[in-house]
């Protein structure tokens, strides 16, 4: 008897859209986002429509590929890891080794 359910075999994998992994996603709609809105600004403000269309599609075409290599290069969670990397001491310096004296073997 064949089930008429489905098996997900995707369980515990990144999402994935058109080559686009895990938070790139998400950084990539909010970007559109803030273009949309930056868009709305501009044609509010009186800014010609083709000039607004042509910085928004620059701008947007812009984000698309920074966000896509981004993707490519870091992969899922390259990028956090660089950005944690980077709050990292690069050497930690001590005054005095009293801290190091008390230390016991096994601890």
């Amino acid at each position: 008897m064949s089930s008429i359910y489905q098996i997900n075999k995707g369980i515990n994998k990144a999402i994935e859209f058109h080559g686009l992994k895990a938070q790139y996603i998400g950084y990539l709609a909010g970007g559109m986002v803030a273009l949309l809105i930056a868009y709305a600004i501009l044609y509010i403000t009186g800014v010609n429509t083709f000039v607004c269309l042509f910085l928004i599609g620059g701008l947007g075409t812009a984000l698309t590929m920074t966000v896509f290599r981004l993707s490519h290069k870091y992969g899922q969670y390259g990028l956090l890891k660089k950005n944690a990397r980077r709050v990292l001491p690069g050497y930690l310096k001590f005054s005095s080794r009293k801290l190091f004296i008390h230390l016991k073997k096994g601890d």
